[in-house]
């Protein structure tokens, strides 16, 4: 039996949502509708974008991400039947590394953002999920900036609510990334935490963002934070408006770190819903 729902704001392009009453919903999707997402909402992320990734994000593909029954599916598969078909383009035809040779087939999913719709500053986010499984597979939920006020990445941040690593499956992963703390440093900002039925059963992924400091919940159970480094942008450039995204990869610099198991696909991504208040 579905949950009760809440009232829905209407989201006029690129809304900015300030600070407010902390508990004030802003964003909400239940994905009860059926086909595509609603475009009002969310945005794709299209081709080869990041990581060294096997998956090719597609745009508006229902194969690879669409509702029904009051869930969102975001499916990654392989696609092998579709090379020359014009969908993967000259990336894939001529292949830019090793990870995309000849001998691997093409694999598709979807990568959903507000970014351009709705984006905040503070805010308290919620997703209701079920992961995927399989060696390779990589879903995430995470904020970035509107802008890079600061720099390009990471000097204008990332926050991460949640990744995981199939061939690490019950353990869900919170990070940050910024100028000063960054995994190319050796010295990011990150914690994780053992969660053995990520696969088989649907968990609330909470994410509470202040302006003194980031929180973590898996369940409604606070398990990370991390407070105000005070030194400047360089340690904390998270004042200014972030948006959100919704993405399945597979493959790449860490879903791919143990190899990759093509036979496991197709694989689903499964949210029940988003909030987002301020």
């Amino acid at each position: 039996m579905r949950k009760v729902r809440l009232f829905l704001v209407s989201l006029p392009m690129a809304l900015f949502m300030a600070c407010g009453t902390a508990n004030e919903l802003v964003f909400e999707d239940n994905f009860d509708g059926n086909g595509l997402p609603d475009s009002t909402r969310w945005n794709y992320e299209e081709g080869y974008v990041r990581n060294g990734e096997l998956q090719y994000y597609t745009v508006a593909r229902p194969e690879n991400c669409y509702q029904q029954d009051g869930y969102l599916h975001i499916v990654a598969r392989r696609d092998s039947a579709l090379i020359g078909n014009g969908i993967f383009g000259k990336k894939w035809e001529t292949p830019a590394d090793t990870t995309r040779s000849a001998g691997v087939a093409p694999v598709t999913s979807a990568s959903i953002t507000t970014k351009g719709i709705a984006e905040w500053k503070y805010c308290r986010v919620e997703v209701r999920a079920k992961l995927p499984s399989g060696i390779g597979t990589w879903p995430a939920i995470w904020m970035m900036p509107a802008d890079d006020h600061y720099g390009k990445w990471p000097k204008s941040g990332e926050m991460d609510i949640m990744e995981n690593v199939g061939y690490d499956l019950p353990k869900v992963h919170y990070a940050i990334h910024t100028e000063k703390y960054n995994h190319t440093k050796n010295n990011q900002k990150r914690h994780t935490v053992d969660c053995a039925t990520v696969a088989t059963d649907f968990h609330v992924y909470g994410f509470e963002w202040r302006a003194d400091k980031l929180t973590w919940y898996l369940d409604g159970v606070e398990t990370y934070s991390v407070e105000k480094d005070e030194t400047g942008w360089e340690a904390w450039p998270f004042d200014r408006p972030f948006y959100l995204i919704l993405n399945f990869a597979f493959g790449g610099g860490w879903g791919g770190s143990q190899g990759v198991d093509l036979d496991a696909l197709p694989q689903e991504y499964i949210i029940d819903y988003v909030r987002v208040y301020r």
